[in-house]
């Protein structure tokens, strides 16, 4: 069966970005824009009620609730920087308490510098090939600042301060700036990256502090519940009348690298196994069959016949997101929307019908297909292209249009 789609340029939001609407606090990949989560409940007419978000990213979805008037929201993602970011969003502190803990912070840490004390003595957590990422001085000016934040005794404050400091990590790193995945700068760029650490790390400081008061701290109230947790989303005994979210396009070694992104901040901020997220993932371990059900099943079945390896990695993906979609079917109310923004990535040159997917595995989970938006997507943070064979000038397109997917529980 094919799920109509219609092209609908008011959800393009052509000339915007995810800043436009909502500063950022951290930077994250492949976030949905916020804007078009508020439009689409606005459509469905959806101002009160529960919202899950199973893969929440940096928290989209909960800005587009908030607007709308939804005050009970939980969201999940396996990765701990993506949850951090959520947490310290949506999370209400005093800002008089962040300002006066951020001038002891900066008293005691230039104290320590000036009176020259020992840093060796500081716990430095796991990092991998530390010397290949980092300068020894950087090493040790982000063991000083990590020292003194994890003294912090209020941990949502302690999480505000860690989130400044993982953005420090990546902008003091050799890491490539303007790429998501772990890839060093070039040898001659190193000799000219000297970091002033602790400047980088309370400037970032006093953009968050007025980024979350201006923005953030005014949506938050005693009425408003918004739990996220740091794992995959299973079914459990709350039932929710709307899901909004924008799950992976793909597996993330062959897309959007989530984990490769966090890497660095994960490691500092002590996550066990954070080279290992992107495994994780949907599509994170290759399957040993082709899927071989619905809609995806004669794209696959092409893949495979130039690459079988690729196609097995799509079968992977598409076997969890199965599985996800039928955990999350049993997790909302009947009469309740699920809203998906997906991407339909290209394998070898052959488009992958993921909205079709969506649709269909939701409607053999009691739902109803309402309705599929096509869009451009102009305002993601994105490669508009890449090399999928990875030879020299041979480039394909990667997503160029997402598609918002609203189906209605009914059985």
């Amino acid at each position: 069966m094919k799920y109509k789609v219609t092209r609908n340029p008011k959800y393009d939001f052509s000339g915007q970005s995810y800043a436009s609407f909502c500063p950022s606090l951290h930077r994250y990949p492949a976030t949905m824009l916020p804007q078009i989560g508020i439009e689409i409940l606005k459509e469905l007419r959806i101002v009160h009620g529960s919202l899950l978000d199973p893969y929440c990213g940096s928290g989209s979805s909960f800005v587009s609730g908030l607007e709308r008037g939804i005050t009970e929201m939980a969201g999940f993602d396996i990765n701990p920087l993506a949850v951090l970011i959520s947490k310290v969003k949506f999370t209400k502190i005093s800002i008089d308490t962040v300002i006066e803990i951020k001038v002891k912070l900066h008293d005691a840490i230039y104290r320590f510098v000036k009176e020259k004390n020992s840093i060796h003595k500081m716990a430095q957590p796991c990092i991998t090939n530390a010397d290949y990422w980092f300068s020894k001085e950087v090493i040790q000016h982000l063991r000083l600042i990590r020292h003194f934040i994890y003294q912090i005794e209020d941990e949502c404050v302690k999480q505000f301060f860690l989130l400044s400091f993982s953005e420090t990590v990546r902008k003091c790193s050799y890491v490539k700036s303007n790429e998501h995945k772990l890839n060093r700068i070039k040898p001659e760029d190193i000799v000219n990256c000297n970091p002033d650490v602790l400047s980088i790390f309370f400037n970032k400081l006093n953009d968050m502090i007025f980024t979350y008061s201006n923005f953030y701290y005014p949506k938050l109230n005693d009425h408003i519940k918004i739990g996220i947790h740091c794992s995959r989303f299973y079914p459990h005994n709350c039932k929710y009348d709307v899901v909004l979210t924008s799950p992976p396009y793909g597996d993330s070694r062959t897309t959007v690298a989530y984990g490769q992104f966090s890497t660095l901040s994960n490691e500092w901020l002590g996550v066990e196994n954070a080279r290992k997220i992107d495994g994780l993932l949907m599509g994170g371990e290759r399957a040993k069959a082709l899927y071989r059900k619905g809609v995806v099943s004669d794209t696959i079945y092409e893949i495979s016949r130039t690459d079988n390896r690729r196609a097995l990695e799509v079968s992977s993906f598409y076997c969890d997101m199965e599985e996800s979609i039928g955990e999350v079917a049993k997790s909302v109310k009947k009469g309740g929307k699920i809203i998906y923004v997906v991407g339909n990535r290209t394998v070898r040159n052959i488009p992958l019908p993921t909205d079709q997917f969506v649709a269909e595995h939701f409607e053999e989970n009691g739902f109803c297909h309402l309705l599929t938006y096509k869009r451009v997507m102009s305002n993601k943070v994105m490669p508009s292209n890449n090399s999928p064979e990875n030879k020299t000038g041979k480039m394909a397109n990667t997503i160029l249009y997402e598609y918002i997917v609203v189906c209605e529980k009914t059985g």
